[in-house]
C-alpha cells in the first residue's frame, strides 16, 4: 500500500485557507463600506443644469 494518495500538500491547503481569510476580510470590509456609502439601488443623482462654459 503506497501512502501518495494519503499525503497532504500542505502548501495547498495553506494558500486556500489565506484566500478564505482574505475573502472574509474583503466581505467585511464591503459591508462597511455599503453602510457608510451604499453601491447600486440607493445611487440618486440630482439633476442639475449643466454649467455653460
Amino acid at each position: 500500500m503506497s501512502n501518495d494518495d494519503k499525503l497532504i500538500d500542505f502548501a495547498a491547503e495553506r494558500d486556500k485557507r489565506i484566500h478564505d481569510l482574505n475573502d472574509k476580510r474583503l466581505n467585511e470590509m464591503r459591508q462597511a463600506f455599503e453602510q457608510v456609502l451604499p453601491l447600486g439601488k440607493a445611487k440618486k443623482k440630482s439633476k442639475s443644469k449643466p454649467k455653460k462654459r
